[in-house]
């Protein structure tokens, strides 16, 4: 081999070793190509069992999501249904308070009824029951009867040479107010007469019948039918009058007390053209302001109504 080699040209040589360079880089590819080869499909091995185990995974995943889907839907269906029955309850519940609540405002209400009733029959049980009665020819006003309370007038308000002169006492301040403030109108009004009683009528009516024969009969009640007994009733009148006088309806005087004693709860018993008695302007009697008031807005007087009518005022006559 050597001494062939030898034997060969210059040019021969350089081609042998061309020739056996390019073997050798030949071979050298291959063995190259074939490591890479090999790494490669371990490469392609290794991702291959990797991928398998990635979708085992992710079916084991997706079959546990929908395993928990499938729970999460049941539990969402069974709180659905436990929250339509809560609901329910809870609607009757409501209905249930509102029932109680309904019930509890009626018994309110028939508490407030009863304390109500029970308040005014307290009053009643402390008002007179004849203060509102028609006495005049009408009623008889029993002999024993006195006011549960009665009150001295102050001098200040009666006639001088008068004898002490009482008023019903929870109506006391009502007819003061009233001369009070007709003073202050420029009217000085004054009580002739307030609180008689039954002896006392008597007495008078004996006097006057004396002087008048029957003819006293036309301007004093009886006893027993007086409004006087009643401790609510007053003859008053101006001091140029200074007298139960018919003249008094000519005054100033009686002109405000016409429009404006109702505001004080006083009324005029006897005006014109009454069945009772002789025009009386001097004759007022305390009746409630709620009572004033109506008749003068009605245009009526104290004996127009019925006697049921009056006894409805009777609760809140002082009020």
């Amino acid at each position: 081999m050597v001494h062939f080699i030898r034997m060969m040209t210059s040019l021969q040589k350089a081609c042998l070793f061309v020739l056996i360079l390019a073997t050798l880089v030949m071979s050298g590819s291959s063995i190259y190509l074939f490591i890479q080869n090999e790494a490669q499909a371990r490469t392609i091995a290794t991702l291959t069992r990797e991928h398998a185990a990635a979708l085992a995974d992710t079916a084991s995943i997706t079959n546990l999501l929908l395993q928990e889907r499938e729970l999460a839907s049941s539990t969402i269906s069974e709180l659905g249904e436990r929250l339509s029955l809560t609901s329910e309850e809870l609607d009757e519940i409501e209905n249930d308070l509102r029932r109680e609540k309904n019930r509890n405002e009626d018994f309110e209400d028939q508490i407030s009824d009863l304390a109500g009733t029970v308040g005014v029959l307290d009053k009643l049980s402390k008002t007179d029951e004849e203060l509102l009665q028609k006495y005049s020819r009408t009623y008889f006003l029993n002999e024993n009867f006195r006011p549960l309370k009665l009150s001295r007038i102050a001098d200040r308000y009666v006639f001088a040479g008068r004898k002490n002169q009482y008023f019903h006492g929870d109506a006391l301040h009502y007819l003061t107010d009233l001369l009070d403030d007709a003073g202050k109108a420029g009217h000085e009004i004054k009580i002739i007469s307030a609180f008689r009683s039954f002896e006392e009528q008597v007495d008078l009516k004996g006097q006057f019948t004396q002087v008048y024969g029957s003819g006293a009969n036309a301007f004093s009640a009886d006893q027993g039918y007086s409004e006087h007994q009643l401790g609510t009733t007053v003859d008053i009148a101006d001091t140029a009058t200074a007298a139960t006088s018919l003249s008094f309806k000519d005054t100033t005087a009686y002109a405000w007390l016409k429009a404006n004693a109702h505001k004080y709860g006083f009324i005029l018993s006897y005006p014109e053209g009454n069945t009772f008695y002789i025009y009386e302007p001097w004759h007022w009697r305390f009746v409630g302001i709620d009572l004033a008031s109506d008749l003068r807005r009605q245009g009526k007087t104290f004996y127009d109504l019925d006697q049921r009518e009056l006894d409805e005022y009777l609760v809140k006559i002082f009020d």
